[in-house]
C-alpha cells in the first residue's frame, strides 16, 4: 500500500514530471547526432552504429545498482545524483575529442537514465493513490514520449546556426534544470527511515531470488511486450525505405505514427484504472501485431501512413504498463531493488526487438520480419492476459480470472 494514499499526486506534477520531460528533451535531441558525431570523431559505420547502442548498454547495465542504490539512499537523493552524473556525462560529450572518451560519456548518460527512471519509478508506486497508479504512470510514459519527440525538433534548429557539438551543451542544460526540479519534490513521509533502517538490510539477491516466480513469468511477457514495441522504431522506417519513400516521406510517416501514440497514453491509463491491467495490454498487443501484419501491404505512402498509425495506436494504449505491472508486483521491502530487477525484463526487450529484426532478414525479407514481429505480439498478449490476473492484480484488489 503507498505510505501516502491522502496525498493528491496531481501537485507533484511540475516537480516529478517536469524533471522527466526536461531529461526527455535533451536525450532525444542528442539520438540522432550519436552516430554522426562518432563518424566525425573517426568511426567508421560499423562502430558508428554501435555508438548508438552504447546509451542503451548504459541503461541495460545500469539498472540492477539503480535499484540497489535508491534502497540504500532514497528516490530522490537517487534522481539527484543521477542527474549529477548525467550533466558530467553530456559535459564530457560535448568536449569529447576522442573516440574512446565520447563512448564512454554516451556508456554513462545511459547509466545515469538507468537510476533516474528507477528512482522516480519507485517513487511514483510510493507517492501516487492505487486507484490512480496507472494513470500516473501512463502520464511518465507520455511525458517522456512528448520530450522525446520534441528533442530532435530542437537539435535540428540549433544545428541551423551552430556546430553539432552545441547539442549535447543544450541537453546538458535540460539536465542541470531537471536536476533543480527534482530538488523541490516533495519528500515521502519516512523517506528517509521506511525499509533502511529497520531490520536487517535486504540484499538485491535475496529479493530477487524471493520473487523470482513473478520475476521469469510475468517478466517474460514484459520482454516480448517491450522487444515488438521497440521493434515499430526500426521496422518502420526500413520498410519505407524498401519502397523507395524520400528521408521526408519518411519523416512525416514516422512522426505522423508517433503523434498518434502521444494522444494514447491517458485514454491506456484510465483504462486500466477502470477495468483493470489487462486491458492496458491485450487490445495493445493485439493492435500492434495486426499493424505489423498488415505493414507489408502498404504499398503507397498513404496506405504505410494508416498503418503506420496503427502501430502508433497501440503502442500508446499501452503506455505505462511496464512501469504499472511492476508497481502493482513490487514488494514494500526491497521495492527498489524489485524493480531493479523488473526493469532489466523490458530493457532487454527493448534491445532484442531490432536484434529478431536483423536475424530475420539475413534469411527472410523484411516483410516476413514484420509477420513475425505481429504474430509474436500476439503470442505475448496471449500470455501476459493469461498471468497478469494472477501476478497483476494491485494489492487489495480482487483478482480477476
Amino acid at each position: 500500500m503507498s505510505r501516502a494514499p491522502d496525498q493528491s499526486w496531481k501537485r507533484m506534477i511540475i516537480p516529478v514530471y517536469g524533471p522527466t520531460f526536461l531529461v526527455s528533451i535533451g536525450l532525444g535531441a542528442i539520438y540522432p547526432l550519436v552516430a554522426l558525431t562518432a563518424r566525425n570523431l573517426g568511426a567508421d559505420i560499423g562502430t558508428a552504429a554501435l555508438m548508438v547502442g552504447l546509451m542503451g548498454l548504459g541503461q541495460l547495465l545500469g539498472d540492477l545498482p539503480a535499484g540497489a542504490l535508491a534502497q540504500r539512499i532514497g528516490e530522490k537523493r537517487a534522481m539527484t545524483l543521477a542527474g549529477v552524473i548525467d550533466v558530467a556525462a553530456l559535459t564530457t560529450a560535448w568536449f569529447a575529442q576522442s573516440l574512446a572518451l565520447f563512448a564512454l560519456a554516451v556508456l554513462v548518460t545511459g547509466l545515469a537514465a538507468a537510476v533516474f527512471g528507477l528512482a522516480r519509478h519507485a517513487y511514483l508506486t510510493e507517492a501516487v493513490p492505487l486507484h490512480a497508479r496507472a494513470r500516473a504512470l501512463s502520464a511518465l510514459g507520455g511525458t517522456s514520449r512528448v520530450g522525446m519527440f520534441i528533442g530532435p525538433f530542437i537539435s535540428a534548429g540549433l544545428l541551423l546556426i551552430f556546430e553539432m557539438q552545441v547539442a549535447y551543451a543544450f541537453a546538458a542544460g535540460t539536465g542541470v534544470a531537471a536536476t533543480i526540479l527534482t530538488l523541490a519534490m516533495p519528500a515521502l513521509p519516512g523517506a528517509d527511515t521506511h525499509d533502511r533502517s529497520t531490520g536487517p538490510r535486504r540484499r538485491l539477491g535475496q529479493v530477487l531470488w524471493e520473487h523470482r516466480r513473478v520475476l521469469v513469468i510475468l517478466g517474460a511477457g514484459v520482454l516480448v511486450l517491450s522487444a515488438v514495441r521497440s521493434a515499430r522504431q526500426g521496422l518502420v522506417p526500413l520498410w519505407c525505405e524498401s519502397l523507395g519513400f524520400d528521408a521526408s516521406t519518411t519523416s512525416v510517416i514516422y512522426g505522423i505514427s508517433a503523434g498518434v501514440d502521444m494522444l494514447m497514453f491517458l485514454p491506456g491509463g484510465a483504462m486500466m484504472d477502470r477495468f483493470g491491467r489487462v486491458w492496458g495490454v491485450l487490445p495493445a498487443l493485439i493492435i500492434v501485431g495486426l499493424g505489423f501484419v498488415l505493414l507489408p501491404l502498404g504499398q503507397t505512402p498513404l496506405q504505410v501512413t494508416v498503418l503506420a498509425s496503427l502501430l502508433g495506436l497501440g503502442n500508446g494504449l499501452s503506455s505505462g504498463i511496464v512501469l504499472t505491472l511492476g508497481s502493482d508486483n513490487a514488494p514494500v521491502e526491497g521495492r527498489s531493488q524489485f524493480l531493479g530487477g523488473w526493469r532489466v525484463a523490458a530493457d532487454l526487450g527493448n534491445t532484442a526487438g531490432p536484434l529478431v529484426i536483423s536475424l530475420i532478414t539475413v534469411f527472410a525479407p523484411l516483410a516476413a520480419a514484420s509477420v513475425a514481429i505481429g504474430v509474436v505480439g500476439w503470442l505475448g498478449a496471449g500470455w501476459l492476459a493469461r498471468w497478469i490476473p494472477h501476478f497483476g492484480s494491485p494489492p487489495g484488489r480482487t483478482r480477476r480470472t
